[in-house]
């Protein structure tokens, strides 16, 4: 059976609601109106909406940033000093190269950290953004930390082909024989990943908990 209607379990508690704020660095909750962390130094900021601005400068630029990133090429391979052909690729023109000679597994690889995960965080991001600090219930409100978690996880993680264009320009410099040189899009990439970063990273997660109701409903 449920419960009768309008029938409520106890109060959401939050920090915020509590009377504190936690600190940035350490996480370390302190009284709302102390100004400065007395663990580690760091200055005391309330959770606010308007700190949302800085995160989507941040997700606009290396949105702007990811589009020439796909459509330059990422590498350029010169075999004889150009005698016999110069070949560039982009992101997508590689996936399909390597496929093409059966190598399935690193296509896959590269299309998932070049496209899959540069496209899922633009989407995580801006999906954080929109619903920071609006209501929500206890579960949804884990839902969006863990998305959060999942786009900090993954940062680091984003470089990968930035990381094997420098490996194979340094390593395949043969003189005459063959040489391979990063591409424009390759700048583009990096700033793009760069900037989504400093996105994430501007993203207050406390606004995920200021949107729990006062009080939530008892479950049947």
């Amino acid at each position: 059976m449920s419960a009768p209607a309008g029938q409520f379990d106890a109060p959401v508690l939050t920090a915020h609601r509590a009377g504190l704020s936690g600190c940035h660095r350490c996480g370390r909750v302190w009284p709302q109106d102390q100004a400065r962390c007395h663990r580690c130094g760091a200055h005391l900021v309330a959770p606010d909406r308007r700190g949302l601005q800085k995160v989507w400068a941040w997700w606009l630029a290396g949105l702007i940033a990811y589009i020439p990133a796909n459509v330059f090429p990422m590498m350029s391979t010169q075999t004889f000093a150009g005698l016999a052909g110069n070949s560039e690729a982009t992101i997508l023109g590689g996936v399909v190269e390597l496929m093409h000679y059966g190598n399935y597994d690193i296509a896959l690889i590269v299309f998932v950290a070049s496209v899959i995960v540069p496209v899922g965080k633009f989407l995580a991001i801006a999906w954080l953004a929109v619903v920071a600090g609006r209501p929500a219930s206890v579960d949804q409100a884990h839902s969006r930390l863990k998305v959060y978690e999942v786009v900090e996880f993954i940062g680091r993680w984003s470089m990968i082909d930035v990381f094997v264009v420098a490996i194979l320009s340094a390593l395949v410099q043969l003189g005459f024989v063959a040489s391979i040189r990063p591409g424009p899009a390759a700048v583009s990439f990096a700033l793009s990943v760069a900037f989504t970063m400093l996105s994430a990273q501007s993203f207050d997660a406390r606004l995920i908990w200021r949107g729990l109701p006062l009080r939530t409903r008892r479950e049947p």
